[in-house]
C-alpha cells in the first residue's frame, strides 16, 4: 500500500485549506474588513474556499440570509457587543451550518473536514453547530459571548 503523493492535511480530512481562505479569516480577525465570511467545500479541488464575505456594516440578518437553505457551509462571524461594564468587545464565532434538509453526503463531508478547517482558523472564540436557524439565533450568540 503506497501513500506517495498524500500530504498530511489530506490524510487528516481530505480537504486542504488554501492560503486565500486563511488570509480572508485573518482580515476579518485583525483588520475588521469583514463582519462575516462564508466558506464552502469545493469537492473538485478538495479544499475549503471562500464563498462570500460581508462588510462591516452588514447585519446578522444579512449573514443568516446568505447561508443556503439546503446545503452545508462553514462560517465565521465577528460578533460585537457591550459588556455590563460598558466596554465594547468582539468575539469570533465559528458556525458549522448543516441544515437537516441538506444531502447526507454533504453533511458527512462537512462533518469530517470541520475540525481540520477550524484548527486553521486561529482566534475563534466559540463554535456553534446548527441544523436550523433557531440554533444560531442572535440570542444564542449573545448568551455565549457573555
Amino acid at each position: 500500500m503506497s501513500f506517495r503523493g498524500l500530504t498530511r492535511q489530506n490524510t487528516l480530512s481530505g480537504m486542504a485549506v488554501p492560503d486565500d481562505s486563511k488570509n480572508t479569516f485573518l482580515e476579518l480577525k485583525r483588520k475588521k474588513i469583514y463582519r462575516y465570511v462564508i466558506f464552502k467545500v469545493d469537492e473538485k479541488k478538495k479544499e475549503v474556499v471562500v464563498e462570500k464575505t460581508g462588510g462591516p456594516a452588514e447585519s446578522y440578518d444579512d449573514f443568516t440570509a446568505a447561508l443556503p437553505e439546503n446545503d452545508c457551509r462553514y462560517a465565521v462571524y465577528d460578533f460585537d457587543y457591550v459588556t455590563s461594564e460598558n466596554c465594547q468587545k468582539s468575539k469570533i464565532f465559528f458556525i458549522a451550518w448543516s441544515p437537516s434538509t441538506s444531502r447526507i453526503r454533504a453533511k458527512m463531508l462537512y462533518a469530517t473536514s470541520k475540525d481540520r478547517f477550524k484548527h486553521e482558523l486561529d482566534g475563534v472564540h466559540y463554535e456553534i453547530q446548527a441544523t436550523d436557524p433557531s440554533e444560531m439565533d442572535l440570542e444564542v450568540l449573545r448568551d455565549r459571548a457573555h
